[in-house]
C-alpha cells in the first residue's frame, strides 16, 4: 500500500511539474544517450569497463533571470542509470555478465550562463542540483557454467523507501535492495541554436545505492552519468 501511494504521489508531482515547465516562456523537449556507471572507490572513481549505455527523454524549461545571458532551467526527465559487470569471454566456461539498469524520474534545476556566438547561436554552461526517484528497471544476468551450459536470468529491481531526511535510519535495508531516492549535482554545456540545442551533461550522484549504507562515508557505490542530448526548442 505504501509503495502504491509513493508511486501515485510521484506521478502526480511529475505531471504538475511538467505542466509548470510547459508554461514557461521557453524550453526544450530533450532526448539523448546516457553513458552510465557506478563509482567503485572511496574517492568516486569508476571502472570504465563497467560503463552501461542507456537513454533519457524529458522536458526542460528556460526562465530568463533579468538578462538574456542567465537562465534557470528546471527539468523533468525519464532517465536510465546503472552499470554492468563482465568476466571472461562470451560462450566460454566461466563467462559471466550482469547488467544493472534502474530507471528514474529526475528533476534537475540548473543555473545556466549563455554567451552569443554569431547572430543566432549561443554557447551555454551551467550547474545545479538534481533529485530523482526510482520507478523501475531490471537486472539481467547471463553466463556459461563450468559444464559449458548457458544460462540467463532477469528480475525487476527492488527499491526500498529510504526517507532521505532520516540520516541515521535506513528503512528497508537489505541485500539486493536499492534506495528509491537519488540526489546529486549536475553540470551541463553545449550549443543552442534557433531551434535545436546540443548538450553534454554530467551527473554526480551523492546518495549511495545500497539501502542501509551511509552516503557521507565516502564516494563509493554512487551513480555517475555522462549524457549527450539533442533538444528541440518550443
Amino acid at each position: 500500500m505504501y509503495n502504491m501511494k509513493m508511486k501515485s504521489l510521484t506521478l502526480c508531482a511529475a505531471f504538475v511539474f511538467a505542466g509548470f515547465i510547459a508554461n514557461a516562456q521557453h524550453g526544450q523537449i530533450r532526448a539523448g544517450i546516457n553513458l552510465a556507471n557506478v563509482s567503485v572507490t572511496e574517492n568516486g572513481r569508476v571502472n570504465e569497463a563497467n560503463q552501461l549505455t542507456s537513454f533519457q527523454v524529458g522536458i526542460i524549461g528556460d526562465m530568463k533571470l533579468g538578462t538574456s545571458m542567465l537562465s534557470l532551467q528546471p527539468g523533468l526527465l525519464y532517465t536510465g542509470k546503472g552499470s554492468k559487470i563482465q568476466q571472461g569471454t562470451a560462450g566460454q566456461s566461466g563467462y559471466y555478465k550482469q547488467t544493472f539498469n534502474p530507471r528514474y524520474l529526475e528533476v534537475p534545476v540548473n543555473l545556466v550562463f549563455k554567451a552569443p556566438i554569431g547572430r543566432t547561436n549561443r554557447f551555454f554552461v551551467g550547474a545545479g542540483p538534481y533529485a530523482a526517484i526510482g520507478i523501475g528497471g531490471d537486472v539481467k544476468t547471463e553466463g556459461t557454467n563450468i559444464l559449458g551450459q548457458r544460462y540467463t536470468r532477469e528480475r525487476d529491481i527492488e527499491f526500498s523507501n529510504d526517507d532521505p531526511t532520516t540520516f541515521n535510519q535506513e528503512e528497508g535495508a537489505g541485500l539486493g535492495i536499492v534506495r528509491r531516492f537519488d540526489y546529486g549535482l549536475n553540470g551541463t554545456a553545449g550549443i543552442e541554436g534557433k531551434s535545436i540545442v546540443l548538450g553534454v551533461n554530467y551527473g554526480l550522484g551523492l546518495a549511495k545505492l545500497q539501502s542501509g549504507s551511509n552516503s557521507s562515508a565516502d564516494n563509493n557505490n554512487k551513480h555517475r552519468l555522462w549524457s549527450f542530448t539533442l533538444g528541440f526548442k518550443f
